[in-house]
């Protein structure tokens, strides 16, 4: 028996892996959006921890041929994940983990303050650290191609949040698996250049709509069609940017790793590590065709690949790996998926609501993270239960902190 439904659309079909988990009619409403534009290949397909994005749902994925739209893969371009099991395990660990908590939030930059500038606390206030600086170095060419071509584009801290986590959803965490076992796992993508691009390039397109009078659905939909000066130059940014939001996790990664190395010198990390992006477009295969295949909150799961799927603050994560379901895009969801927006997650809880739900987890317990309490969020068994012919769960960890922006 398949394990999607199929949702009525006057454009291609969109088989969608929702069952027992619900969707808004708003996120509906933009999957029929999608799929009636001209280039979709075969069908959309909808992951169940789907909700409403800009121009395109959270939680879907988009397959094209001739035309890539910029806000389908948004502004958070290769936003994604990264986990490393250590040999460290559950008895190791100190009863008070406030301290560590502390140790990381001082080891890598995080939240904004300042609109972003010169005081910024999100970013690095002196010197970023040795792995920044080698990555930088790695990343400078690719960066100032694109800017040179597009000035507007430029952004002054990409060198300056490189090893940064950002704020909203985004983490740093330490779990322990079902056997004891510690893991570091955060999320992040490619911080404020990457935005610059990502909203630049989504204007870009609209401009382009309007001059060509375009009838569109909805104009977050406009799109570069392939060939075209924008679609060349936006392939070129989107790739860095997906570069340079791995390179983040990694920077980030060594920096919490060190902080773990302080107070036990001798641990290692294992071989088991991941690092996948869930906001991206890529050149791929399906069905017969090369595609731009735009995962939006969406992990690839070809089969035998690992991948994360994580809960909320105080749910427990998972550690997947793909059967590569063609029919899914060889893909799985990114997460739980909000289950309400962020201002209704404030007006519905209170900081005593939160305390509750993250009972156990050192973590922020204030009202300025009660957006991203585990009630506002989908229930992740719910979400895992719905696509078991896309992964298989390898590892379930449960966090025991989290750093938020």
């Amino acid at each position: 028996m398949r394990g999607y439904d199929v949702i009525e659309s006057s454009g291609a079909p969109i088989k969608a892996w929702t069952r027992g988990v619900p969707i808004e009619d708003a996120a509906l409403k933009q999957l029929k959006n999608v799929a009636s534009l001209p280039f979709i290949h075969s069908h959309v397909a909808v992951m169940p921890d789907v909700h409403w994005g800009m121009g395109a749902t959270v939680g879907s994925v988009i397959p094209t041929v001739g035309a890539i739209i910029p806000a389908a893969v948004g502004v958070d371009i290769g936003c994604g994940m990264m986990a490393v099991r250590t040999s460290l395990r559950a008895e190791h660990l100190p009863d008070d983990l406030s301290a560590i908590r502390s140790a990381i939030e001082a080891a890598v930059p995080h939240g904004r303050t300042d609109n972003g500038g010169r005081n910024d606390k999100g970013a690095w206030a002196s010197e970023p650290p040795a792995s920044a600086h080698a990555r930088w170095e790695a990343l400078k060419v690719g960066y100032d191609a694109v800017v040179e071509r597009h000035p507007k584009a430029a952004h002054p801290r990409g060198f300056g949040h490189l090893g940064t986590l950002g704020t909203g959803n985004h983490f740093i965490e330490l779990c322990l698996d079902e056997a004891g076992d510690l893991w570091v796992m955060l999320h992040s993508g490619s911080r404020g250049v990457g935005n610059r691009f990502g909203t630049y390039f989504i204007e870009r397109a609209k401009r382009e709509a309007r001059r060509w009078f375009l009838n569109l659905p909805d104009q977050d939909l406009a799109y570069f069609p392939e060939g075209s000066e924008g679609f060349i130059d936006y392939v070129r940014a989107v790739s860095w940017a997906q570069t340079y939001a791995r390179a983040n996790r990694e920077v980030m990664m060594d920096q919490v790793l060190g902080v773990l190395r302080v107070i036990w010198p001798g641990f290692e990390t294992t071989a088991e590590a991941v690092n996948c992006h869930h906001n991206y477009v890529s050149k791929e295969k399906h069905f017969g065709k090369e595609v731009y295949l735009t995962r939006k909150g969406a992990v690839s799961a070809r089969e035998g690949e690992l991948g994360i799927v994580p809960g909320s603050m105080g749910a427990k994560s998972f550690i997947v790996r793909g059967k590569g379901n063609a029919d899914s895009f060889c893909t799985c969801s990114h997460g739980a998926g909000r289950a309400m927006s962020r201002t209704e997650a404030k007006r519905r809880f209170t900081v005593e609501d939160h305390v509750r739900a993250t009972e156990g987890v050192e973590c922020r317990k204030d009202a300025e993270v009660i957006d991203e309490t585990p009630m506002a969020y989908k229930d992740i068994d719910a979400v895992i239960a719905a696509q078991t012919d896309l992964i298989e769960v390898v590892h379930t960890l449960r966090q025991v902190v989290c750093v938020k922006g």
